[in-house]
Formats: structure tokens, C-alpha cells, sequence
């Protein structure tokens, strides 16, 4: 839920007056040109970017009061600039550096203690789920887990994103660019992977230019009568504030 969000960079407002109410476990699209303010809307509401106006609850979280906590159940798929692929990295070796940074970070002091065996084995688990929701078969793969990124199709990169997002069993994942440089046969098998992520629960953010038609809420920017008034100078410094390019 957001109620008259709103982020102003130094040279004007990224996105203003957003007001959106969606149930857990549904599929929420911010719809709209590249430039008017789509992902600091998507970073903003999993609480890395701080709004200057307006309130959200994202599962029961306030913002931006509790933006550390709202960090910490949500997860970050495709963001360029932000959550980028190392293209020189195999798929394994994504996979276990996200599962050890999980274990250290996301896990309980417990945990830590385990014997190696059943960390490596509950590890290992959450990869498989993980990928098993995603869909990707990194059997299927060149290589398997030792192909390297910069040999994935689009889509595998998507997957492989999203797959790295769920190892920490997010509440809320947010995905940016959903159908950059996708076939229309792809951009289908994108759309129902999200949902498919929904309909386990998860709650999904996911930036487009344009929203499937089944999409259970959408935010369209870059619009002067829509829920969100935006300005590609202001999203562009709001962007930079925050480190990305």
C-alpha cells in the first residue's frame, strides 16, 4: 500500500502522488517510458531509496521508518545498475557466493554453528528451490552451472536473477526492465514466471514498458492524469544519489 508517495531529487520529482493498494501474493507492474521514474518507484518501495512525501506498508512495514527492515524481506532480480550479473562469473559460482552471503547475513547466529555438512546441505537445498522456482534447468545450460553469464540468453539471465533473489526467500521481489530486448514468446515466459513466483505467495514488483493484460495492479508513469506524475531529470538525479548510473 502507498498513499501520496512521492521522491524529490534535486532537480525535480522522480515520481509523485502514487497511491496503490495491492494484496500480498499478486503481481504489481509500474508501467511506463524508460526515464519517468519506474525503478527509483521500485527501489523506493523495497526500501532503498528514502521518499520525500507520502507513506507506504510493504507487508505490514512502514516507509520510509522502516526501510532497513523492508530491505531485508525483499529481493532484488534484474536491476540494472544496481543488482547487475558479473558476466565473467559461471552460474555456480553465483549461486554459491548468493547462498553463502544468505547463510552469514540472512541466517540466524545458529545456523552458523551447523556442521559443514548440513550447511552445505541446507545450502544447497535453497539453490535448488530456488532455481526450481525460476525455472531454470541449468542442465539445459551450455555448460551447466559452469557456463558463464555472458553465454546466457536474455531470459536465462532473467531466471538466473531471479532464482539468486529467491535463495533468500523474499517476501516481496522486485524485478526492473522485465521486457528489455525479449521476443514476445520470451517476454510470455517472463510474465508467467512471475506469476507463477506470485502464486507461491511472493509478492512481485516488476517494471515494464508495457503491462500484460492479466496483471493484477499497475502504476503507469510518465502520464499527466495517472496515480504517478514523474520527471525524467528529477528520476535521473534521484538515481545518481544513490549511486547508480
Amino acid at each position: 500500500m502507498a498513499e501520496d508517495f512521492g521522491l524529490k531529487a534535486a532537480r525535480g520529482w522522480a515520481f509523485r502522488h502514487v497511491r496503490v493498494d495491492a494484496a500480498p501474493g499478486t503481481v504489481v507492474v509500474i508501467e511506463g517510458p524508460s526515464g519517468s521514474g519506474r525503478t527509483c518507484l521500485l527501489l523506493a518501495l523495497t526500501g532503498r531509496m528514502r521518499p520525500t512525501e507520502g507513506r507506504a506498508e510493504i507487508v505490514g512495514l512502514p516507509l520510509p521508518r522502516a526501510m532497513a527492515a523492508v530491505r531485508r524481506i525483499s529481493g532484488l532480480g534484474h536491476v540494472p545498475g544496481v543488482s547487475d550479473l558479473d558476466p565473467a562469473l559461471t552460474v555456480a559460482e553465483h549461486l554459491r557466493e548468493r547462498a553463502l552471503l544468505q547463510r552469514r547475513f540472512g541466517g540466524s547466529p545458529r545456523a552458523l554453528r551447523r556442521p559443514r555438512a548440513q550447511r552445505a546441505a541446507e545450502a544447497r537445498d535453497r539453490i535448488d528451490t530456488a532455481l526450481t522456482a525460476a525455472g531454470l534447468d541449468t542442465s539445459a545450460l551450455p555448460k551447466g552451472e559452469r557456463t558463464s553469464v555472458r553465454d546466457l540468453e536474455r531470459l536465462e539471465a532473467l531466471r538466473l536473477s531471479v532464482a539468486l533473489a529467491l535463495i533468500g526467500r523474499p517476501r516481496l521481489l522486485a524485478v526492473d526492465d522485465l521486457d528489455l530486448k525479449l521476443s514476445d514468446a520470451d517476454r510470455a515466459r517472463a510474465w508467467r514466471l512471475l506469476r507463477s513466483v506470485a502464486e507461491d505467495g511472493t509478492t512481485v514488483l516488476a517494471v515494464c514498458g508495457q503491462a500484460p493484460e492479466d496483471a493484477d495492479t499497475v502504476i503507469r508513469t510518465g502520464e499527466p492524469d495517472s496515480v504517478i506524475r514523474t520527471n525524467e531529470e528529477g528520476a535521473a538525479d534521484a538515481l545518481a544519489e544513490t549511486g547508480r548510473t
